[in-house]
This record gives structure tokens, sequence and C-alpha cells, in this order.
């Protein structure tokens, strides 16, 4: 008899612990934590395909556009360079755009199943970011010395992001970004946060998929971007 009357309580009790299970593994809009990217940053299952996205050197399809055109000219008001970033500024004007490409960035293997068509190349990323780093001079954004300045060099240089391997060129880019990101920081979670993206990308240096190296490519981009202002300012 006491059993019986025990029943709606235990009862209760389960549906009770099943709910709280299925909270916490319900899947979020909002940034992942630090802890859990450290402990679980597992490997991506994706069968890779040679993407347009993030090997095709040409911009906005502005003929000898790229960082290693000769007709590029970096910093100069005429050339390539010159047109796309006239083009960089425009489409990127509007903040809920600049809001949007970052939150891509930030969470690239869930957006690229979402919008396999939408994703914005890597060269026009990498565009943006000189030009945040352009800007970032002016207001310290850049991290100042030390900081971003010196990978805005090594791009405009056109060698260490451009070699003819690919994983190579975004292995550099990672390695370059992450290890100045502690002058632009806002905070000890977003440091973590990159501090463990490179750590997990030097551990499985040798064996990484494509896709595993481009799609953590994309994030350390997205971090740097959220952390310089890049929504709030733009270019």
């Amino acid at each position: 008899m006491i059993g019986i009357k025990l029943l709606p309580l235990l009862l209760s009790l389960v549906f009770w612990s099943l709910d709280q299970t299925f909270a916490f593994y319900f899947p979020s809009r909002r940034l992942r934590s630090t802890s859990r990217i450290c402990r679980h940053r597992l490997p991506i299952k994706m069968t890779y395909y040679p993407s347009p996205t993030e090997t095709n050197k040409e911009i906005y399809n502005v003929p000898n556009s790229g960082w290693k055109s000769k007709q590029w000219n970096w910093g100069y008001a005429q050339g390539t360079g010159h047109d796309c970033a006239a083009i960089c500024r425009r489409r990127w004007g509007n903040r809920e755009d600049r809001q949007k490409l970052v939150q891509s960035l930030l969470d690239p293997v869930e957006f690229k199943a979402s919008y396999p068509d939408s994703e914005v190349p890597f060269e026009e990323v990498k565009l943006i970011l000189g030009l945040a780093w352009q800007r970032g001079r002016w207001d310290g954004s850049d991290g100042g010395p030390g900081g971003y300045g010196e990978v805005l060099s090594i791009m405009a240089d056109a060698r260490r992001y451009e070699d003819e391997d690919d994983v190579i060129s975004a292995l550099n880019f990672i390695e370059d970004v992450s290890k100045r990101f502690a002058t632009i920081s806002r905070n000890a979670e977003e440091l973590k946060r990159m501090k463990c993206i490179a750590n997990d990308v030097r551990g499985r240096h040798h064996h990484a998929s494509k896709e595993e190296v481009f799609m953590d490519r994309r994030e350390v981009a997205g971090l740097v971007l959220a952390a310089m202002g890049f929504v709030e300012n733009g270019l």
C-alpha cells in the first residue's frame, strides 16, 4: 500500500530528472562556453569536397584580384586591392549583415550545414580582416605594437598565407592570428576559446582534415572580428 502511494512521487522525480537532462543538452543559439569547447572539441564529421569558398583567390569576381596578384597593390590608391576594398566597405556597411557574418564565422560547421550556399569566401574574410586591422591602427583596436599590424604586413607580403598547399596556408594563418589575440581579447573567456582552438590545431597538425582546418580558420577570424568591434564600428 505504501509503495502504491509513493508511485506518483517516484514518477514525478523520474520525469523531473529527464527534463533536466534534455534541458542540459538542448541546442542553444548562444556561443558555447570555453570549458565546453576545450573538453568537447570533437573531429568534424563532414566529407570534404574542394570548396571554392576556401580556395578561390579571386575576390568579388574582380580580374587580377587577390593578395598574390601583382595588380593587387595593397595600401595604394590604384590597383585591384583598392577596388575590392571599396566594394567590401559597401557590402558590409550594415550592422546586421556584419553581425550575421561574425556569427557564421564563430559557428562555421553549423552555418555550413544549414546554409551551404551562403558561406562568405575566405579570401573576402581576409580582406575584411585586412581593412579592420588597417582601421585599427588609428584607434588601437589592432592590438598596437606586436598586434595585428604585423599579421597585416605578412598578409600583404603574400607568401605565408598564400602557399600552394591551402592547408599549410590555413595553419600558418591560425598560428599567427591566435598568438596575438591577447592584445585585443575583451575577456578571459574569449582568450581561452582562442587558445583552445590553437592547441587543438597543434595537437592534430598532421592528421587533421582540410575541412577541420578550414573551419578552425573561420572561427579564429570570427573571434578577432568580434573582439575588434567590427560589428559595432564596421570598416
